[in-house]
């Protein structure tokens, strides 16, 4: 079962009406629409804190992640192994894409049951005002007919760059998964008994087009991902913010090369809450474009995730499904962990 199915049956019983779908055209705006105008936020922890760096080189990078992920539920990776030009060539390919004209993004936008194409963010609906953000998702072979659509003639590029990105992205996320099973202990035995043969996943670009009130517009409001891990490369304007708890929301300052790794609501189930799934959030600059690339892990749609449960501790959650876990984070993300409490 693919992801794009799963998220298309989801999806399907969650229709978004075309305004939660269509962004405005930013190019024609001079000042701050009413409808993208959110209240002024002074809740930024400024200080010197900041997110883990981790070498993938280091011969302790278990314990190390396992560390960050239980105390911060994010970190940066330096040294992963993927080719700086290959990040750089993505990059490059996501502002090609987000350059085009409104009406020629228009040309694949995402449909109102849908998963793939071009649109907003898919949480808009849950919030009062619009963000100051426009996306584009991939999954699996839904790029070609997209790709097609906003170039008619000269695609190729963007699609061999985007699959070899996510080609990539799947080994990197792969270890990584890797990695945090063994920090939690999970022996090979139980591995195999989760019978995760494969893997699903999504490419998201975003951009986070220059604001002319910032302090007043919000690039993605307070979310948490449905993942087992995202793995996000972003230029060098920061703008993403995490919030760690007794602390406040803390900034992630871009390391140039790194890319930041964070806990998403299913490894979150699976460590028994032992691991947060990270709430984050994206500020917008002034004067420069925003550009990120989220990839988002997950095991295959059709399988379940039960909670690691070490002696002396019970089950914070049930046992749930990918599919039944991404339903209920479509219908209603708040409340979709709270669901399968036990």
């Amino acid at each position: 079962m693919s992801t794009t199915t799963t998220l298309s049956e989801a999806y399907r019983e969650h229709p978004l009406h075309p305004h939660h779908i269509i962004p405005i055209d930013f190019n024609s705006v001079c000042s701050l629409p009413e409808s993208h105008k959110w209240p002024k936020s002074d809740d930024l922890y400024d200080n010197k804190i900041s997110v883990p760096v981790i070498d993938l080189r280091d011969p302790r990078v278990a314990q190390l992640i396992g560390r960050a992920c239980e105390k911060w539920g994010v970190f940066q990776l330096i040294y992963h192994g993927i080719p700086l030009n290959l990040l750089k060539d993505a990059e490059s390919e996501a502002r090609r894409l987000f350059s085009l004209p409104s009406r020629q993004k228009l040309k694949a936008l995402r449909a109102p049951a849908g998963a793939t194409g071009y649109g907003i963010a898919r949480i808009t609906p849950f919030f009062d005002k619009y963000m100051w953000h426009e996306g584009f998702t991939i999954m699996g072979t839904s790029i070609h007919d997209h790709a097609k659509q906003l170039w008619p003639h000269n695609h190729a590029k963007f699609c061999d760059v985007m699959e070899t990105y996510q080609k990539k992205m799947n080994i990197l996320a792969d270890q990584l998964t890797q990695l945090i099973f063994k920090s939690l202990d999970i022996s090979e035995e139980q591995a195999e008994e989760m019978n995760w043969v494969g893997s699903s996943s999504a490419l998201q670009l975003n951009s986070y087009p220059s604001c002319p009130e910032p302090n007043r517009a919000v690039g993605l409001a307070p979310h948490t991902d449905t993942s087992l891990i995202t793995i996000l490369h972003e230029n060098s304007i920061a703008g993403l913010q995490i919030f760690k708890q007794e602390v406040g929301w803390v900034s992630v300052k871009p390391v140039d090369g790194a890319l930041v790794v964070n806990v998403g609501d299913l490894f979150h189930i699976l460590s028994n809450a032992r691991f947060p799934n990270v709430l984050h959030r994206v500020s917008v600059n002034q004067k420069r474009q925003r550009l990120s690339l989220a990839y988002f892990y997950n095991p295959p749609t059709d399988s379940t995730v039960v909670p690691i449960v070490k002696s002396g501790q019970v089950a914070r959650y049930r046992p749930v499904t990918v599919k039944e876990f991404i339903s209920l984070k479509a219908k209603s993300p708040e409340k979709a962990l709270s669901c399968i409490k036990t």
